[in-house]
C-alpha cells in the first residue's frame, strides 16, 4: 500500500453531504467525468444526479457511466435512455445475468461506487446513487459515508477508473467515433497535508489488498479499533485478528446493521457473535436505521472509508474500492461521528443475553452459518479465509 501525501480529504456523512457535492463537482467540470456506481436509482437523488451530467455533457464534457448489471432493471428505469439521448456514455457491468447461473462469475459484481472529474476532483465510498431518505418502516437517513479528495492521489484514481471504462466499453461493443482527445493532466501539486492511498479488490492483482490494510491496520493498534460494516461475515484471519487485538487490551467496537436485510448472511453473521464477545469484542446493533456504511478507525489516526463490506462478497468476489487515510483529524472526525452513531441509534449485544436465546433462535443461526458456509466453499473460496 503506498500512501500519498498532499492531499485534502472532506468526509461526507450520507447523501444530505454527499449529493449537494457531487452534484457542484460535475457543475464544475469543463473536459471529462467518470462515474461508477452499483445502484443508480430513478428516483430523486438519481435525477438530480442525472441532470447534472446531462447538462455536463450538453456542454461537450466527455461523460461516461458504469452501472452494475445486477442493479439496471430494478432501478435505472427510463434513466439510461435519457442519459444516452443527452449524450452521456452510459455502460452496464456484466449485463447479461442467468438466474440459474450459480457460479462465482455471477456474484462479480461492481460494487465499489468511484466520481473523478477533470482528474482534479475525486469521490470514493459506499454511497449509491439512490435517495437515501427514502427508508420504509425507518428512520432516515440511510447511513454511509464517502469521501471528496484533491491532490496527487486523484490520479490513481482517475487511471483506475478509465482502464474500468475502457473494458466495460469494450465489452458493451461501445464504439468510439474518431480519435480520443489526451486526457487533462492529473493533479500533482499538493492540496493540503493528508496522506492517503487509494485501494481497489478484483480478481487479478488486487484479490486481497483492501483486507490486507485492515488486517495490518488491527494488528498495529494498541488502543482503539471501530468498525462499521453493513454486511459482516469476516473469515477466519480477520476473526483471529480482532481476537488477538482484545486480548492485548485494544478495545474493539463493532457496529453491525440490527436491520434484517439479506435473511442468510443476517443470521449467519450472529454466529460469530459469541466467540467475539467471549474474547471482550464489543458488539452494537444499530437500530434507528439502515447502516450502510463500511468504514473503520483505528487508534484516532488511521482510518478507511468506501464500498468494501466485512463479508465474502466484497472480501473475495466483487470489484472494490476504498481510500485508506493516515491522518489524525480525519481518523478522529470519522470516530466521533461513528460514536454518535453507536448513543444514538445502536443498541449494545450482551454476553449474557446473547447465551440465552431462544433454542429456535440458536437452530435459525446455525443452520444460516452451515449454509453461508457450504456456499463459500461451492464458489471455491475457502482457503485462508
Amino acid at each position: 500500500m503506498e500512501l500519498v501525501d498532499g492531499n485534502r480529504l472532506q468526509l461526507l456523512r450520507t447523501g444530505a453531504e454527499f449529493f449537494p457535492a457531487l452534484e457542484a463537482a460535475i457543475a464544475a467540470a469543463r473536459h471529462e467525468i467518470y462515474l461508477e456506481t452499483y445502484i443508480f436509482a430513478d428516483d430523486a437523488a438519481g435525477r438530480r444526479i442525472a441532470r447534472a451530467l446531462a447538462e455536463a455533457a450538453a456542454q461537450g464534457v466527455r461523460t461516461n457511466v458504469v452501472v452494475d448489471g445486477m442493479t439496471v432493471k430494478r432501478y435505472v428505469g427510463t434513466l439510461r435512455d435519457r442519459l444516452l439521448a443527452a449524450g452521456v456514455s452510459f455502460v452496464i457491468y456484466r449485463p447479461d445475468i442467468s438466474p440459474l447461473d450459480f457460479s462465482a462469475r455471477r456474484l462479480r459484481r461492481l460494487h465499489r461506487k468511484i466520481a473523478v472529474i477533470d482528474a482534479r476532483v475525486a469521490f470514493v465510498g459506499g454511497i449509491n446513487i439512490i435517495d437515501d431518505m427514502h427508508t420504509p418502516g425507518q428512520v432516515p437517513p440511510r447511513y454511509d459515508y464517502a469521501v471528496r479528495l484533491e491532490g496527487p492521489l486523484v490520479g490513481a484514481i482517475r487511471d483506475e477508473a478509465d482502464r474500468l471504462w475502457r473494458l466495460v466499453a469494450l465489452s458493451n461493443f461501445q464504439q468510439w467515433s474518431g480519435v480520443p482527445p489526451p486526457p487533462p493532466a492529473a493533479e500533482t501539486l499538493p492540496r493540503g497535508f493528508q496522506r492517503a492511498a487509494f485501494l481497489i479488490r478484483d480478481n487479478f492483482r488486487h484479490r486481497s489488498d483492501i483486507e490486507d490494510a485492515y488486517l495490518a491496520a488491527i494488528e498495529e493498534a494498541n488502543e482503539e479499533i471501530v468498525i462499521a460494516s453493513a454486511y459482516f461475515f469476516p473469515g477466519i484471519r480477520f476473526r483471529r485478528a480482532l481476537v488477538a487485538a482484545a486480548a492485548r487490551g485494544v478495545r474493539v467496537v463493532v457496529l453491525l446493521q440490527a436491520r434484517v436485510e439479506y435473511v442468510l448472511l443476517h443470521y449467519a453473521s450472529r454466529a460469530l457473535y459469541g466467540a467475539l464477545l467471549d474474547a471482550g469484542v464489543q458488539i452494537f446493533e444499530y437500530t434507528k436505521s439502515f447502516l450502510h456504511a463500511k468504514v473503520a478507525v483505528v487508534d484516532s489516526r488511521w482510518a478507511t472509508v468506501g464500498s468494501s463490506n466485512i463479508d465474502p462478497f466484497s472480501l473475495l468476489l466483487a470489484r472494490e474500492a476504498n481510500v485508506v487515510v493516515e491522518d489524525r483529524k480525519f481518523a478522529q472526525e470519522l470516530r466521533e461521528s461513528l460514536l454518535e452513531r453507536v448513543l444514538d441509534g445502536a443498541r449494545p449485544v450482551a454476553r449474557a443475553r446473547w447465551r440465552r436465546q431462544p433454542l429456535h433462535q440458536r437452530v435459525r443461526i446455525w443452520i444460516a452459518y452451515g449454509i453461508a458456509r457450504f456456499f463459500i466453499g461451492w464458489f471455491g473460496y475457502g482457503g485462508k479465509h
